[in-house]
């Protein structure tokens, strides 16, 4: 029975595939990271070696997994995707200043989360490879590298717990969950949160 809700829609399959993926796999990395380096879990998990090759593994399936959905994918969505999170206007900039303006698909703050995933991503990349590379050749061993690989770690956990919160838990950004797992929204909320995006948008179909 139709019940007259109207839907727009947010991401494509391409688009909540690499964002599934790469959460999938964080979730694993952060876990298996905090047991390798935190001394309570280490010492109560107690199979360090087993640890570290899924922490490794997961790490090689999660870049080959990436690479390969955005060969086989819609590249053009995730192109398309990648110019909205990396354009910054004067909305952008007064709603990061606590403004109430009106926003895109993506808001400034998701943009802002958006580029610090990307950009420790790179890190945990180079700074797990010297890790990896430094058990086997001490030319590739410097004293900063288990430092920041670990910062990285720490830091995600808490940008994490944030993102689950809007995700999960606050009452006006909930909603934004059901297009990353299903990929459509209401209208009313994109209208009331995205406006700029809702305003380009074909008129929504019923639910």
């Amino acid at each position: 029975m139709a019940t007259g809700r109207r839907l727009v829609r947010r991401f494509g399959r391409t688009e909540r595939a690499f964002h599934w993926v790469h959460a999938a796999a964080f979730f694993i990395l952060l876990g298996s990271g905090l047991v390798l380096y935190v001394p309570r879990l280490s010492e109560a998990v107690a199979r360090r070696q087993t640890v570290k090759a899924i922490h490794l593994y997961t790490a090689i399936a999660w870049a080959v997994l990436l690479i390969a959905i955005v060969v086989v994918g819609d590249r053009k969505a995730l192109r398309r995707t990648a110019r909205e999170l990396d354009l910054y206007d004067r909305d952008d900039r007064q709603w990061l200043r606590g403004r109430r303006r009106p926003q895109g698909r993506f808001n400034a703050g998701q943009k802002l989360n958006a580029a610090l995933t990307a950009a420790f991503a790179f890190l945990f990349v180079v700074s797990g490879t010297l890790l990896w590379l430094g058990e086997r050749d001490t030319r590739f061993r410097f004293a900063s590298t288990v430092m920041l690989h670990n910062g990285l770690m720490y830091v995600s956990l808490v940008l994490l717990l944030g993102h689950l919160y809007l995700a999960l838990i606050h009452p006006t950004t909930r909603q934004a969950l059901r297009g990353i797992t299903l990929g459509t929204v209401d209208a009313s909320w994109a209208e009331r949160h995205h406006r700029k995006w809702a305003a380009e948008l074909e008129p929504p179909r019923p639910e």
